[in-house]
């Protein structure tokens, strides 16, 4: 099917809009986005084999 996801679509709850959003600009600084870091992480936090912790960005990043 056109629009069916690989994976079941999960929803985070808790999350302050300007931390969103300058997770979103950080992402995209970095030339990634919001998933592809959350699941790294998780992958990671879950000690799958060949997982890495994302990197943080410089404090002197750019933010929304």
């Amino acid at each position: 099917m056109a629009n069916q996801h690989k994976f079941k679509q999960r929803v985070i709850r808790g999350v302050p809009d300007k931390d969103w959003a300058d997770f979103d600009v950080l992402a995209q600084a970095a030339g990634t986005d919001r998933s592809a870091i959350l699941r790294d992480f998780i992958a990671w936090y879950v000690r799958r084999p060949k997982a890495h912790r994302p990197t943080r960005p410089d404090e002197d990043a750019p933010s929304a």
